[in-house]
């Protein structure tokens, strides 16, 4: 259960000057290749008393500030990250012998930004956002199912449906930025971004 990479490596000269911008080249490679879900991270929290536990979550939206997804704030990954704001992310680009792996802290978004991002959601997914309360155990898939056809039927397709005050944005705002790329015998490329006091420096390390 091992494969051999064989694809360009990645050169120091090749990098952006700053991650985003790198992610943003990397992240439209992945769109145009075909790759199913590119925006599907794994996303690492961690309790008050350092318990880790990781899911994976669609990214939403990125820019220089850095990368944004949205959950249920009372969910198990929303009560973490308001308790312990470290996180990391990985964006794992398989068919690509391609990864990035992000580590920083985690803020919510305004409520402004949350309210834009919920109203371009897909209908049954404004409803889902509060059938859901996410991480909390139910009784039955049918009590869940209920739940949704009542609100269905409060908010039908031709009606806004309020944003929930439990549920909104986190913005992760990186410190540092792996980006590696599979190399032949293992000997693959890794470029570390880091920020710093002098802006953002870039060193190799061994696979």
């Amino acid at each position: 259960m091992r494969r051999h990479y064989r694809v360009e490596g990645l050169d120091e000269s090749a990098l952006a000057d700053e991650p985003m911008a790198q992610f943003d080249q990397w992240f439209a490679e992945a769109v145009k290749s075909g790759l199913d879900e590119p925006n599907a991270m794994v996303v690492s929290t961690a309790d008050a008393e350092g318990r880790p536990s990781v899911r994976t979550v669609l990214l939403k939206g990125y820019d220089r500030r850095g990368f944004v997804f949205y959950t249920n704030h009372g969910s198990r990954k929303g009560a973490e990250l308001d308790a312990n704001p470290q996180v990391a992310l990985l964006f794992p680009w398989h068919p690509l012998a391609r990864q990035v792996i992000v580590r920083g802290l985690a803020a919510r978004v305004g409520r402004d930004e949350t309210a834009a991002y919920f109203r371009s959601r897909p209908h049954g997914s404004q409803l889902g956002a509060w059938a859901s309360e996410q991480s909390r155990p139910i009784g039955s898939r049918g009590e869940l199912e209920q739940r949704y056809a009542d609100l269905a039927a409060r908010y039908p397709e031709d009606e806004d449906v309020p944003v929930p005050p439990f549920w909104g944005g986190y913005r992760i705002t990186p410190a540092s930025v792996e980006f590696w790329q599979g190399r032949e015998n293992r000997l693959h490329d890794r470029l570390l971004y880091e920020d710093g006091a002098g802006g953002w420096t870039v060193r190799r390390l061994q696979p």
